[in-house]
């Protein structure tokens, strides 16, 4: 949002129930309609219910002075009237109202009595809230008492109320990230509030479309509360959370001190290596400096630059050091974690086989029992030949194999004959055809010879037909002997 767009125009922009055409409706007194129009008394709520919601989650809501705004915790007080106020419709006139039925619906809850309850906030007491007696039957003796009108009064109630819609939107954005850390060590698991708040801060963003707003340190305590005692997925004791896991023991449940150490630890080697960054960039900082200021040849200028460079060089060198030294703790840390847990499995898994066996009941047992299925299966077998044999006799008496199998040689010996037979008479029709071919290639040739014996056919001119003749008669002659011949 930009410094001169007021809220009510970005909720315009970015609420899709805050149309233009509704801001009359919704800036007006609009109490007098929980009676007289119950269902426009209701939009009006949910609207303003949202918006609230909206514009605390993006970090636009006001905040306490000399706090950062929070992106959980919405501050109710003259300060939220002024920023909601429209130069043409005023304030919003029911905005105590709205305070008052969220609180009645659980969207709202006051900070301290979050973070200080043990009951969690999705418990349904069987008695009725004041907010609810107020509307019903006894409505009637408390107003004559004065307590229903405070109830229902309009003025703003003041003070910082969690944004459970908020919180919960964090809550699923928490497991998103996290849920890898279901298969990590318990070192991996295990934070102080301030190295997570450093580390994960950036990746549980309620809004992606605001820039530079993070968790608080206040909504980072509700986070952790509401995690811890309404969704069960951490162990929390305010200064240092665990992730729990479906597989940790009972003995696990709470925060030991072996997990504020860890979680020391881990936070240390955060700031170490943090430290170690600066101070690489504030040595090459002042090398660039010592080099610029030898080549303007400004020597007092080089002789501080390089004598801060080599303090530098020694705080970074023992930062290094120190770091290295955590880093081997936390490795030694991490091993014994291994191996604790592996005793545990071992053990358990010892347990497992112990029964098993048990239940097995030992080698004698399973040797006796494989003798009797040996003797069973043999018994088995014996029947099932004994039935064979007689299922062969009924079927007529017992099947000779020599019998068979010399019946069987004699039927492929005479298809073996059968088959040379008609193999011997394809090839005596094949030689059949190549002789017939050779005898009309003989007598192709021999009317060749006879053709040119005689000569090539002469050409008659028209009126004499004698040599034309002679040599038509002598054809035909031999035409008529091959066809002799032939015959």
């Amino acid at each position: 949002m930009s410094n001169q767009q007021s809220l009510v125009d970005y909720l315009v922009q970015h609420e899709p129930s805050f149309r233009k055409a509704r801001l009359p409706a919704l800036y007006s007194d609009f109490t007098t309609l929980r009676t007289l129009n119950p269902d426009g008394y209701q939009a009006n709520i949910s609207a303003w219910r949202a918006a609230l919601a909206h514009l605390t989650r993006s970090g636009l809501a006001p905040a306490p002075k000399g706090s950062t705004p929070n992106l959980l915790v919405l501050n109710s007080d003259e300060s939220l009237l002024r920023a909601l106020e429209s130069k043409k419709y005023g304030r919003p006139l029911a905005l105590g109202t709205v305070i008052r039925e969220a609180l009645a619906a659980k969207d709202l809850i006051p900070l301290h009595d979050f973070l200080t309850s043990q009951t969690s906030i999705y418990y349904q007491p069987w008695l009725p809230s004041p907010w609810t007696i107020a509307g019903g039957v006894a409505g009637w003796a408390l107003k004559q008492l004065g307590v229903a009108d405070w109830l229902r009064g309009n003025g703003l109630p003041k003070g910082q109320y969690v944004v459970v819609a908020n919180v919960q939107e964090a809550g699923k954005q928490f497991a998103a990230t996290t849920a890898s850390a279901q298969t990590d060590s318990r070192f991996d698991r295990t934070w102080s509030k301030a190295h997570f708040l450093h580390t994960y801060n950036e990746q549980v963003r309620l809004d992606q479309g605001t820039d530079g707003k993070l968790l608080s340190e206040t909504d980072l305590d509700v986070l952790l509360v509401f995690l811890s005692r309404d969704k069960d997925l951490i162990l929390y004791d305010g200064s240092t959370f665990k992730i729990k896991t479906p597989s940790d023991q009972p003995q696990h449940q709470s925060i030991t001190p072996e997990d504020t150490t860890v979680a020391s630890i881990k936070e240390l080697i955060s700031s170490l290596t943090h430290q170690t960054h600066l101070l690489a960039g504030r040595i090459s900082e002042l090398d660039k400096t010592a080099r610029a200021a030898v080549q303007s040849k400004n020597r007092i200028a080089a002789l501080a630059a390089l004598k801060q460079k080599k303090l530098a060089e020694q705080s970074l060198e023992g930062r290094y050091a120190s770091l290295t030294q955590l880093e081997a703790v936390a490795a030694q840390i991490q091993q014994a974690s291994d191996s604790v847990a592996m005793m545990k499995i071992m053990e358990t898994s010892s347990r497992v086989l112990e029964s098993l066996n048990e239940q097995v009941g030992g080698v004698d047992r399973v040797e006796n029992l494989t003798s009797k299925l040996r003797e069973q299966m043999a018994e088995v077998d014996e029947v099932n030949t004994i039935l064979a044999e007689a299922g062969t006799t009924a079927a007529g008496g017992v099947v000779d194999e020599e019998e068979i199998d010399e019946e069987l040689e004699e039927m492929l010996a005479e298809q073996e004959k059968e088959k040379q037979a008609k193999e011997e008479k394809e090839e005596e029709e094949r030689e059949r055809d190549r002789e017939r071919e050779r005898e009309q290639e003989r007598e192709a040739e021999e009317l060749r010879r006879r053709l040119e014996a005689i000569g090539g056919v002469p050409v008659v001119e028209p009126g004499t037909g004698t040599a034309g003749s002679r040599r038509e008669r002598e054809m035909e002659r031999l035409m008529k002997g091959m066809s002799i011949d032939e015959d």
